[in-house]
């Protein structure tokens, strides 16, 4: 429609069309927001089958802090803070491993440490 139209529209004319203008906005809307609606549907039950899945494993802690034993790192995931500092200071991996007859005193320190956050 031409603006010149527009201008030469009476008032109920133009009201007329804003109305019918209005109505198919809203059936559209409608319409729109339902599909909507049912895709998100569909996402939801998609996205709640896999939280079906088994646990993962506890994974024992393989690196502690020289300097904070209760700072302890599984070798998973992002590297702690810690970490980084001491491999800029020189060492290596090797050189924080936890000892076989540390990781008794580490485990029951995690236990302890979970059992106070229930």
């Amino acid at each position: 429609m031409d603006s010149n139209e527009l201008r030469s529209m009476s008032t109920d004319e133009l009201w007329d069309l804003h109305e019918k203008v209005n109505s198919t906005l809203v059936e559209k809307i409608r319409v729109e927001k339902a599909k909507l609606i049912e895709r998100l549907r569909k996402l939801e039950s998609v996205s709640t089958v896999g939280v079906n899945r088994r646990p993962y494993p506890t994974v024992r802690p393989k690196y502690k802090n020289p300097f904070n034993p209760a700072e302890i790192w599984s070798g998973r995931g992002r590297q702690p803070r810690w970490v980084r500092e001491q491999l800029k200071t020189g060492k290596n991996l090797d050189q924080l491993l936890i000892a076989s007859n540390d990781e008794g005193a580490i485990q029951r320190r995690t236990k302890t440490v979970i059992s106070k956050s229930l």
